[in-house]
């Protein structure tokens, strides 16, 4: 790092910050926090889908596993990208309608409120997961370019992660996350299209790597790479922070543009992702794999453009982080301190428990990633993807397009059986289909049985 990387560097940082400071200023109710007043554009949705969808895990974390398997390092951003158009053009309509401001909410109008607290506490801590992973990334990047310890690195990245959006909400998620997009898009895109023509082109890559591991959509096979895609569409639909997003749109249109925008932006990032990590896997074989992206924009960039990637690759983990965070203290305020601690909290304690829980669950995190630094980091965000998609996708989906289908009891055994079985049946199927398989399947029958005994018992 020289003079200019750092100078670069502080004049997005400051960017940031000025940012979340003034998205403060929007906030007035706990409502304004949740759901932005619901008078967000496109952008904003966009922004905030983007900003918290798009972090380590879809950057550093996507060329860290192209340097090892190549092409199949796609499917995050591809899954994400799937999940942008189905939860635009799909979901948002109903769940709109549905006027809840939290996914809580609506499992408890539709069976009760057990269901809605169990389902509330395991997708929060499938989120808690994808903050974890996004410190991981931090540290990843910040010790690959600087000669800081993990401790430190991880302390400062929880910090602006508050700053981020503890003031703002919603608010701060959006505005940021939408100056944050166009920064990264610049960015990560700047840098794949170097790598593309200093390589010459798409086929001096496959001159210079395998095609059957680094050209390969499954090369770590079908069941693994097809079960990233779908616990992406999965996690995607039934997570707060993009709940959020879609419900703090003015209008249903409105909502709709933003999860097209984020459908086109993100496996597009992903893609330039890619090619920076396959460059690297050809030039630079004995790197660490998770330094693979900084080290690139450190080795080829010019300074003062470099420092403002790095910074933004260093904000792109803050906002997703952040982000997600603000999803979990939505639904732990919400749907677990209103419901059993105190239902008649005026606005201003809400608003004040919702900032509060934010702050703990990033210390938290901060603490949980200390003690795993090294590991993958895309493994942390396709487990979390995994864990709400599966509690959470089928009652959501029964709730949203069948309501008074599905039993009180019927929900609560679809999560807790299927959730068992991507978590133990690993060793029954784990040798030809991934456990997420098994447990979306399982899940989805006992929904089908309690549909079918429902209807039966109605004719």
């Amino acid at each position: 790092m020289t003079l200019l990387h750092y100078i670069g560097a502080v004049l997005v940082l400051l960017l940031i910050t000025l940012l979340g400071w003034y998205s403060g200023t929007w906030v007035k109710t706990a409502g304004d926090f949740i759901a932005g007043g619901r008078r967000a554009g496109s952008g904003i949705v966009a922004g905030s889908i983007i900003g918290t969808l798009v972090g380590g895990s879809s950057t550093i974390g996507t060329a860290q596993l192209a340097f090892t398997w190549g092409l199949s390092a796609w499917w995050f951003t591809l899954g994400s990208g799937i999940a942008c158009l189905i939860l635009g053009f799909f979901y948002a309509k109903p769940l709109r309608e549905s006027g809840a401001d939290t996914m809580p909410q609506l499992l408890h109008r539709e069976y009760g409120k057990k269901v809605a607290t169990t389902a509330a506490l395991l997708t929060s801590l499938g989120n808690f997961l994808s903050v974890v992973a996004q410190v991981l990334a931090s540290v990843a990047l910040v010790t690959s370019i600087a000669t800081m310890p993990a401790p430190v690195v991880t302390v400062i990245t929880c910090l602006l992660m508050i700053v981020y959006v503890v003031f703002g909400g919603i608010w701060g998620a959006g505005i940021v996350g939408t100056a944050k997009t166009v920064l990264l898009a610049l960015s990560v895109g700047v840098c794949g299209l170097m790598a593309l023509y200093w390589q010459g082109g798409l086929g001096s890559f496959m001159e210079a790597l395998p095609a059957e591991q680094y050209f390969n959509l499954i090369a770590r096979g079908a069941a693994k790479d097809f079960g990233v895609g779908l616990s992406l569409i999965m996690g995607v639909v039934t997570t707060q922070a993009y709940f959020q997003a879609i419900a703090s749109a003015r209008t249903l249109n409105l909502a709709k543009g933003g999860a097209l925008i984020s459908a086109i932006v993100i496996p597009s990032i992903g893609a330039c992702g890619i090619l920076v990590g396959l460059y690297m896997r050809v030039h630079f074989p004995d790197i660490p794999s998770a330094s693979a992206l900084p080290l690139f924009v450190l080795q080829y960039v010019p300074p003062l453009f470099g420092g403002m990637i790095l910074a933004t690759l260093f904000v792109t983990v803050v906002g997703t982080a952040a982000g997600v965070s603000l999803g979990v203290s939505s639904v732990l305020c919400n749907d677990i301190y209103c419901v059993y601690f105190d239902p008649n909290s005026s606005d201003k304690k809400r608003l004040r428990v919702s900032r509060l829980i934010l702050a703990g669950i990033l210390v938290a995190a901060g603490l949980t990633s200390f003690l795993n630094i090294g590991s993958l980091i895309l493994s942390w965000s396709i487990l979390s993807m995994a864990l709400r998609g599966v509690v959470a996708c089928g009652i959501l989906s029964f709730a949203l397009f069948l309501p008074g289908h599905i039993s009180p009891a019927c929900a609560m055994w679809s999560m807790l059986v299927g959730l068992a079985c991507v978590l133990f049946g690993g060793p029954l199927v784990g040798a030809f289909m991934d456990p997420l398989f098994l447990g979306f399947a399982v899940g989805i029958a006992i929904l089908l049985v309690g549909y079918w005994r429902t209807g039966s018992r109605r004719t």
